[in-house]
């Protein structure tokens, strides 16, 4: 079955708005894993927007022999401040994966995968750098990127497929071309010997007609899984989501 991993960055948003210590992101991590999760997702960025360095810390330890660990972020963003870049993260908290994002501050949240063709070679190094700390690396894609050969040839373990497009599209009543663009990526990756993981704008609503179309061996889903769980609350929105995986 697909693994669902859960984004706690919106639940570092909530405590930084008022400057304080809760909501508390472990506790929310422990109540995500304790409802059938197989992993947590962070996505710490330099300007400490949400999830902070300290936070990878404290999860890395609380995840550890639990579950899967997934660290995402953007490999060419220099240190700043208490951000000691994304690569002495990984070194030093030792996640299961780190999926790799062309994001920049000017972005409310991620919204492209990475150019291939132009971004591939200056890939490789830091991907050879994240597997000597024991990481897996998953590389953040559009469907229908081109050149998805480099991403094998840099290295990667798999891809991630960038479904913002396919939500929104599933939201406007079309999903059918994105959906295909969507099935298309993952059977190339797969040929190449890469594994498939999906995320962004995930939800219950779009998830079971990707799931089935895609099969991916993970999904990180954080805005609307923790959205929806304003409502029916952690546990029962992560076992909702594990219905909809398990195809019931």
């Amino acid at each position: 079955m697909t693994l669902l991993s859960v984004n706690v960055n919106k639940v570092a948003v909530l405590r930084n708005s008022r400057g304080g210590a809760g909501p508390d992101v472990r506790a929310a991590a422990l109540a995500v894993l304790a409802a059938g999760a197989g992993g947590i997702t962070v996505h710490p960025r330099p300007d400490q927007r949400h999830i902070r360095p300290g936070d990878v810390d404290a999860l890395a330890d609380l995840v550890r022999g639990r579950a899967e660990f997934n660290i995402e972020g953007n490999p060419f963003a220099p240190p700043r401040g208490d951000y000691p870049g994304l690569l002495a993260l990984a070194e030093r908290t030792r996640p299961d994966q780190v999926t790799l994002v062309p994001d920049g501050d000017g972005q409310l949240t991620s919204d492209h995968g990475f150019d291939l063709r132009r971004d591939a070679a200056r890939l490789r190094p830091l991907i050879q750098e994240l597997h000597a700390a024991g990481a897996r690396v998953s590389l953040f894609v559009d469907a229908g990127a081109a050149a998805l050969e480099l991403a094998a040839e840099a290295g990667a373990d798999r891809i991630e497929l960038y479904t913002g497009p396919y939500a929104d599209a599933f939201a406007a009543g079309a999903p059918g071309p994105m959906l295909a663009a969507c099935v298309d990526t993952a059977t190339q990756a797969r040929a190449l010997g890469l594994g498939v993981n999906a995320g962004h704008d995930l939800s219950q609503a779009n998830l079971a007609a990707f799931a089935r179309a895609v099969a991916p061996a993970e999904v990180s889903i954080g805005h609307a899984l923790i959205s929806e769980a304003l409502y029916d609350g952690l546990d029962a929105t992560v076992r909702a989501y594990l219905r909809i995986l398990a195809g019931d």
